[in-house]
């Protein structure tokens, strides 16, 4: 009997390590045209770029290497594999850069120490990275892109080197995230209750989020399933985790099988975000109360993860030369995935143009 078991199980793992490998070439597919040529001008290619002292990954992909460059600012995990299941459609407008920042997937390096870590440090890289892309696509001036975490970094990059680029894009925007958390206990804390789940509610009770004492490491263990249950994590559809984020990226044909052991084997030792206490300590409209470029968030309307409202009240506050605010209806922590028609519709028609015409009318 026990053999039996054994030899089940080593088939088991035999089926998954094959699959694996199948879904793992690690190159991602090139742009054709409708004959099957290569689409002119198109780049899909993933590289790798010396920046102050490491080695830093990055998929870029175009249909015209022409498009202006679009670099992008990921959160507590790259999400680049996310496209294969929520095509952004960003490649027909922009040449767009999904760089994993260090201590991120293809930049995942076990040799650096954590104290390395720190907001200056992602700063200096982030520019970096930044001219690296002006020189290779001889474009002068690129635009800023960060989602969630990213949007921690981009507001101190754009604040301090506004001459590179030409916009600042905050997809779920984050101010002062210890407060978010706070608004997004509570109203966990009033669903389940709303809806019975005595189990559930006995987790979050067990662990409440003040401002006084921050995040208990009992709350972090919870939270992702707790907001994924009612619609406001990654996106309103996602239920999990585990099918909506840990199997797509197992999926994902771009990464070595390497490549995704080390995805998240980085996310493993950086928790929710390698600078969150960083993050957790700052509130962002005080630190950055104004940028010299135009500046856009994007905000989904259901999104607890990074707070709605704090994040519209941080737009409010901000002083610009030109500053649109767009609410996504049908959206929760991932407006670009999630609804990428609209997202691409206020990139062409605002964002490119410097303009806020599909802005939010003030009531």
């Amino acid at each position: 009997m026990i053999l039996v078991l054994i030899s089940s199980v080593a088939i088991f793992l035999m089926i998954i390590a094959f699959v694996l490998i199948i879904y793992s070439p690690g190159k991602p597919k090139p742009f054709l045209e409708k004959n099957g040529n290569l689409l002119a001008r198109s780049i899909s290619e993933k590289t790798y770029v010396e920046i102050n002292g490491m080695k830093h990954g990055m998929f870029i992909q175009s249909k015209d290497s022409a498009n202006p460059v679009l670099l992008y600012l990921h959160g507590g995990i790259p999400d680049y594999f996310l496209t294969k299941k929520y095509p952004t459609g960003l490649e027909d407008s922009f040449t767009v850069v999904w760089w994993d920042q260090r201590w991120a997937g293809l930049s995942y390096n076990a040799n650096t120490p954590a104290e390395s870590i720190t907001l200056e440090q992602m700063i200096s890289d982030t520019k970096e990275v930044t001219n690296y892309l002006r020189k290779r696509f001889v474009q002068d001036k690129i635009y800023l892109m960060g989602r969630s975490g990213g949007t921690f970094i981009g507001m101190y990059v754009a604040a301090q080197a506004p001459e590179l680029y030409h916009a600042y894009i905050g997809v779920a925007q984050m101010t002062d995230q210890l407060e978010s958390e706070r608004l997004a206990y509570q109203y966990m804390v009033t669903q389940y209750k709303s809806r019975g789940d005595k189990k559930m509610l006995r987790k979050l009770e067990a662990a409440p989020v003040i401002r006084s004492s921050g995040t208990p490491y009992q709350y972090l263990t919870i939270r992702d399933e707790a907001m994924h249950t009612l619609g406001i994590g990654t996106t309103r559809e996602m239920s999990s985790i585990i099918t909506g984020i840990f199997i797509p990226s197992l999926k994902c044909r771009d990464y070595t099988i390497n490549e995704k052991f080390n995805l998240w084997r980085a996310k493993a030792r950086a928790g929710v975000h390698p600078l969150w206490n960083t993050i957790l300590a700052t509130d962002l409209a005080k630190q950055v109360p104004e940028l010299k470029i135009p500046v856009y968030f994007f905000h989904g309307i259901y999104d607890y993860t990074v707070s709605y409202v704090l994040a519209k009240d941080y737009f409010e506050k901000i002083k610009a030369p030109v500053k649109g605010f767009y609410t996504f209806e049908k959206s929760a922590h991932s407006p670009i995935f999630e609804e990428p028609e609209k997202t691409i519709d206020i990139l062409q028609t605002d964002v490119l143009k410097g303009s806020i015409i599909r802005a939010d009318k003030k009531n």
